[in-house]
């Protein structure tokens, strides 16, 4: 059975909301971690981490919503996620980050390198994944740091 155009544009933009939902549990964990900071610590997290992550899911849901327009598909709406238990306390919280945005970005470069971004996507669409890639480049490396600095 052959293989539609719509069909891999439905598959591309699914895969584009795997990544959207995991910098909606990245932001959750974030916000959870905001919460047990002191009010310098929590403004130095916001800095480095929330703000990168923020605009990456907001870039991300952009991006998602004008291809599927584009192209004649259902959008979708983004639930916001809920962060873990709060057993781990700042290091869970940190660890659940780096292990959303990895994962995000895992799920967009595995579609860079799929080239079904250029085969059934757009200029705009590549644009957009590799804006998202950019913003949370930084954002494991920045988590871990921060857990160093905030646990003495």
């Amino acid at each position: 059975m052959p293989y539609s155009s719509a069909e891999a544009r439905q598959d591309l933009l699914d895969a584009v909301a795997d990544a959207i939902d995991d910098l909606a549990r990245a932001l959750a964990a974030l916000g959870a971690a905001y919460e047990v900071l002191d009010e310098h610590k929590a403004d130095e997290l916001e800095e480095a981490l929330f703000g990168p992550v923020q605009a990456a899911y907001g870039r991300g849901r952009r991006t998602h919503a004008e291809f599927a327009a584009r192209h004649g598909l259902p959008g979708r709406t983004f639930e916001t996620a809920t962060p873990g238990a709060p057993s781990g306390g700042l290091k869970g919280y940190l660890d659940d980050t780096v292990a959303a945005v990895t994962s995000a970005d895992a799920t967009l470069a595995t579609l860079q390198d799929s080239m079904m971004p250029i085969e059934v996507g757009d200029a705009e669409l590549r644009a957009g994944l590799a804006k998202v890639r950019e913003l949370v480049d930084e954002v494991p490396q920045r988590a871990r740091a921060l857990g160093r600095t905030f646990g003495r």
